[in-house]
């Protein structure tokens, strides 16, 4: 593995809530290191997919439509873990993300470690703005996000220290 590290902020700010992907990683620009991918995804998984290739960690921060939705609401999720919730679940994207990990997986671009911060959204009609419980919650997604590149830099660290073995 290369040891690089992507965050990807999944969303269209022109959709309410669903811009809260791209509002995080325009908030981490100059507060994480410089060698740490940050990009912008309309979700299409041809394109997820490319943005992550060569990557060892994936951070993905999603916009997530649940039923009854809790707007505002956060949730850390591995890959298994948001390919368990698909079908409870629906992405603000024609494909959501459970089906974009499945297709990464069967084709082998996988990252070793995929880490999805997602908040629960209110509005993804059209228009700008984040609605008032996803702009209340945005400080602390970005916080968790932040921490996450933190930690995920830390164990690449150890990893190359330890010889590429892996960690308990």
């Amino acid at each position: 593995m290369t040891g690089r590290i992507v965050v990807i902020g999944v969303g269209n700010p022109l959709r309410g809530d669903d811009g809260v992907g791209p509002a995080v990683v325009e908030a981490l620009r100059g507060r994480v290191p410089d060698d740490i991918a940050l990009a912008v995804s309309d979700g299409e998984p041809g394109r997820m997919l490319e943005l992550w290739r060569g990557a060892d960690i994936a951070v993905v921060v999603e916009a997530l439509l649940l039923h009854p939705a809790r707007p505002g609401e956060l949730h850390t999720l591995t890959a298994a873990e948001v390919a368990g919730r698909a079908r409870g679940t629906a992405s603000t994207h024609a494909l959501g993300l459970g089906e974009c990990l499945a297709l990464a997986e069967a084709l082998d671009l996988l990252p070793r470690k995929v880490i999805v911060h997602a908040v629960e959204v209110a509005d993804v009609e059209l228009g700008t703005g984040l609605s008032e419980p996803v702009r209340s919650a945005l400080p602390e997604l970005i916080e968790r996000t932040a921490t996450s590149v933190r930690r995920a830099g830390e164990e690449n660290h150890q990893r190359r220290t330890s010889g590429g073995a892996p960690l308990p």
